[in-house]
């Protein structure tokens, strides 16, 4: 299978799919988390047998991917979840070797 780093824009009135600038990092089994300033953070995720503590964060405004604070612990299969503070939690996952009961804020 391929992993992929471009991303997609899907307009729900015009039901198309227009792609937008591609994440600096090719990953999957990462989250991403709309934050309430309406960009977009990536975190964790794997490429083969590499699991990432690295995030990023895309603009809507310009289509653009910027890598951002990293996390503690490299993560796959997490869980994140946007808080009413605007702060994201990350949660759960592996690490690769061993599943995590840990978790993580990021605050944008």
């Amino acid at each position: 299978s391929t992993t992929l780093s471009s991303a997609e824009l899907y307009d729900p009135v015009t039901e198309v799919w227009t792609h937008t600038g591609a994440m600096n990092t090719r990953r999957w089994r990462h989250t991403a988390s709309v934050l309430t300033n309406g960009k977009v953070l990536v975190t964790g995720g794997q490429l083969g047998s590499t699991i990432f503590s690295s995030a990023e964060l895309y603009d809507p405004l310009t289509g653009i991917w910027n890598v951002t604070g990293a996390m503690r612990n490299s993560r796959q299969s997490h869980t994140a979840a946007v808080l009413q503070n605007g702060a994201v939690l990350v949660s759960g996952g592996s690490d690769g070797n061993t599943t995590l009961d840990t978790g993580e804020v990021y605050y944008p």
